[in-house]
């Protein structure tokens, strides 16, 4: 790993953007947002782009926005096709993407205008296989943009390793829309279908084939986190347990099959602490299936316990996690009970204690 500091990617000129990005867009009833984001697209300073917009069953104005914005920018082509799920959109998005280069965008979000230019020209003077940039997190009353002004180039499975140890200092990330990937990187390879979280394995797999990788440790990406019916949105339910889990099962096989069996075991850890945060947010929601969910919880945390040892001794673990997933074994209510402690005493006393420092 190489820190750039104070990076700027090359400028290119009209006539030197020669490379096609083929940039997929996927849309499904988001006629309040759609305009905003393939316009975003459009008005790109890399102007050689084929956007490919996925209509995917959209039941509102959604279809025909886009089939407007076509007719304005030769370069827009919109794919209808019966509702499949996001994967789906994607899939069929790749399926006719003709770039030598590959981005996705969500339908719902928007870009910066010099993104793709600056994350092909470093992607290509830094010789890379895939471009990756940090991103702001819009709310509904405010933005968090935690841009730093510096590039970080990371050889072999590096990336892979800082995206399954989920360092904060670098936003990888599950999505596929902060990315910019060679095409050939993503040979045979496809969004798993009719699930959500459908990053989560195709990231893992597409990083785990990258030689070189240049984050760009600045936000070009504009995403909404608190839009009512986003998927990112919703709250632990049925399809936490259908699709989220078995995808970070799958993550563990893909990774041990990999070789990278020391990354099997700190994803492991990261998923079992998944578990329990799910666990003590199920208990905090007044769902109609919050005894059902938090017993299928129950059983999956208790059937692992085997794993326990190995995950939550990897070098990234922080030990307390391990006394809590303990205690849990022993007794979720006991578990629970510490965990209600800790917030209504121990947490406060600790911030009083800093700010007093601080004074």
């Amino acid at each position: 790993m190489k820190v750039l500091e104070h990076y700027r990617p090359p400028q290119s000129s009209a006539d030197g953007q020669t490379d096609l990005i083929s940039v997929i867009i996927a849309a499904y009833n988001i006629e309040e947002y759609v305009e905003r984001g393939v316009r975003s697209v459009c008005g790109q300073s890399c102007r050689n782009l084929e956007i490919i917009v996925v209509d995917d069953g959209s039941t509102d104005r959604t279809g025909a926005l886009c089939d407007r914005l076509a007719a304005q920018d030769g370069r827009v082509r919109v794919i209808h096709k019966q509702n499949g799920g996001l994967a789906d959109a994607r899939n069929a998005g790749l399926a006719q993407a003709q770039g030598s280069f590959i981005a996705f965008v969500d339908g719902d979000d928007w870009i910066d205008a010099e993104m793709y230019e600056k994350m092909l020209g470093a992607l290509k003077e830094q010789d890379a296989d895939v471009a990756i940039c940090r991103y702001r997190q819009v709310y509904r009353t405010h933005t968090d943009d935690g841009s730093v002004d510096r590039a970080v180039l990371f050889e072999g499975q590096e990336a892979l390793q800082y995206y399954v140890q989920e360092t904060e200092e670098y936003a990888i990330q599950n999505a596929a829309w902060n990315k910019l990937y060679r095409k050939e990187i993503l040979d045979g390879l496809t969004f798993p279908t009719g699930r959500w979280y459908e990053d989560i394995l195709f990231t893992t797999k597409a990083l785990s084939r990258v030689k070189r990788c240049i984050y760009l440790d600045t936000a070009y990406y504009n995403y909404i986190i608190d839009r009512e019916g986003s998927i990112m949105n919703a709250q632990i339910n049925s399809r936490t347990f259908t699709d989220q889990i078995p995808a970070y099962y799958e993550k563990t096989a893909f990774l041990e099959k990999l070789g990278r069996r020391d990354l099997a075991e700190i994803h492991d850890y990261f998923f079992y602490k998944r578990l329990l945060l799910f666990y003590d947010g199920l208990e905090r929601t007044e769902d109609e299936n919050k005894d059902r969910f938090l017993a299928e919880l129950t059983r999956i945390i208790r059937k692992d316990k085997d794993r326990y040892d190995k995950a939550f001794k990897c070098p990234v673990a922080d030990p307390r996690d391990y006394r809590m997933i303990k205690l849990f074994l022993r007794s979720p209510a006991r578990y629970s009970r510490r965990r209600h402690w800790e917030e209504r005493v121990v947490i406060p006393l600790k911030v009083k204690v800093k700010e007093m420092i601080g004074k």
